[in-house]
């Protein structure tokens, strides 16, 4: 495995990247498929190579919100605390478009800490993520469901270098834990605004 050729886009420290070749494996997850679910033991800490992962929280009655979004290079803070803790996941992680993936061996992530580079990774990770969660709670808490709508939107359409998104009204729902009815009707209403155009299972966001 050419670990300088595969992993130097997060990594440059050769010893790092010996053992990563060493111990760590590669996974492709396609499109709309689950990486993580909630209640999974984790056994790895994913960092994306290629494409996109969806992070959403589901609680023990699986409802969801979605969280942010993993683009190349990065790994989910929320994993690497359950990792380090030994608990179960609390999130669910779901591929935007094909990914691929490095699956870094859960009982390593203490242990790589004597490399500076890892350890400038992980406290970076739980800094961007830590940012990236109080703009979520600040658009729960002090926003109404229409920018808790847009900026779901907006943040998809990012994730999948497209305008036009192929998503059901109760999919958006589920993931903003919200009515289905309160979804379509601030969609017509941000259509009507000219924000967005609606079709069958399709929204297309307009500049």
């Amino acid at each position: 495995m050419d670990v300088t050729f595969k992993y130097d886009l997060v990594f440059k420290d050769r010893q790092l990247l010996d053992n990563i070749s060493r111990y760590a494996r590669t996974k492709t997850i396609l499109k709309d498929d689950i990486l993580l679910s909630s209640g999974d033991d984790i056994v790895f800490l994913p960092i994306v190579l290629k494409g996109v992962l969806r992070i959403v929280r589901q609680n023990e009655e699986g409802m969801e919100i979605f969280l942010y979004h993993l683009y190349p290079g990065q790994t989910c803070a929320m994993a690497i605390n359950c990792c380090q803790s030994k608990k179960r996941s609390n999130i669910k992680a779901i591929a935007e478009d094909n990914t691929e993936v490095l699956l870094i061996p859960a009982n390593l992530i203490d242990d790589w800490y004597k490399y500076v580079e890892w350890k400038n990774f992980i406290n970076n990770t739980y800094g961007s993520r830590f940012a990236e969660l109080i703009e979520v709670i600040d658009l729960i808490a002090f926003n109404n469901m229409d920018k808790q709508l847009l900026h779901y939107l907006q943040e998809r359409a990012k994730a999948n270098n497209t305008k036009a998104l192929y998503i059901t009204h109760q999919q958006i729902a589920d993931e903003l834990h919200a009515h289905r009815e309160a979804i379509s009707r601030l969609l017509r209403t941000m259509e009507q605004k000219n924000m967005i155009k609606l079709g069958r299972n399709i929204i297309e966001l307009i500049d």
